[in-house]
């Protein structure tokens, strides 16, 4: 059987739901939005295609600035009002980028990003969970829902796990700008 491993060609980041009217009810926001868009700059800097999903903007505002600001192409921001990012639009880029595996970050732990993992899954996909750079309003929720992403076969990992697996050796032509990010990890 083998082993799950983040490849930076076979990779692709799916940042869920970080919007401006969430910001009150979640556990640890600043540390989940920072992370979040330490992963997005990582990806720039690796040459990971990245997507940013909203839900019902129109209701919850639009992806906090801190994140959207770290987004290399704004207009891979997609719009739903289905819990899960699973999307159409977002299973036609995974598709057109041919990326079987999936970085997963954003919120909520317990609705939109399980949902995703779920639904990622069963499109045969391989998803790694960034767990310092999700969270949900209700933090006792994000232990469960974990382990249930877990049962399915997805991977928990950190930021800075997630980024020196990518990059696999310190001699990544990555590996300056990375350490950088590295240092400013919220733990």
């Amino acid at each position: 059987m083998p082993i799950p491993r983040l490849r930076i060609d076979e990779t692709a980041l799916l940042v869920i739901d970080v919007q401006e009217k969430m910001e009150p009810t979640i556990a640890d926001w600043d540390r989940m939005v920072h992370n979040c868009a330490i992963l997005l700059k990582m990806a720039g800097e690796l040459g990971i295609p990245s997507l940013v999903t909203e839900h019902y903007p129109k209701g919850l505002g639009r992806t906090v600035e801190k994140v959207a600001s770290a987004m290399l192409d704004p207009s891979l921001r997609i719009e739903k009002t289905r819990f899960s990012a699973m999307v159409d639009l977002v299973d036609e880029h995974l598709r057109a980028w041919r990326k079987p595996t999936v970085l997963v970050c954003g919120i909520e732990a317990h609705v939109c990003v399980l949902q995703a993992v779920l639904d990622l899954h069963a499109t045969g996909r391989q998803c790694f969970v960034v767990s310092d750079a999700i969270s949900a309003c209700q933090q006792d929720q994000i232990g469960p829902a974990l382990r249930r992403m877990e049962s399915v076969g997805a991977v928990t990992t950190g930021v800075m796990s997630a980024m020196y697996e990518l990059m696999e050796d310190a001699k990544h032509p990555a590996f300056a700008a990375c350490l950088e990010l590295v240092k400013t990890i919220r733990r």
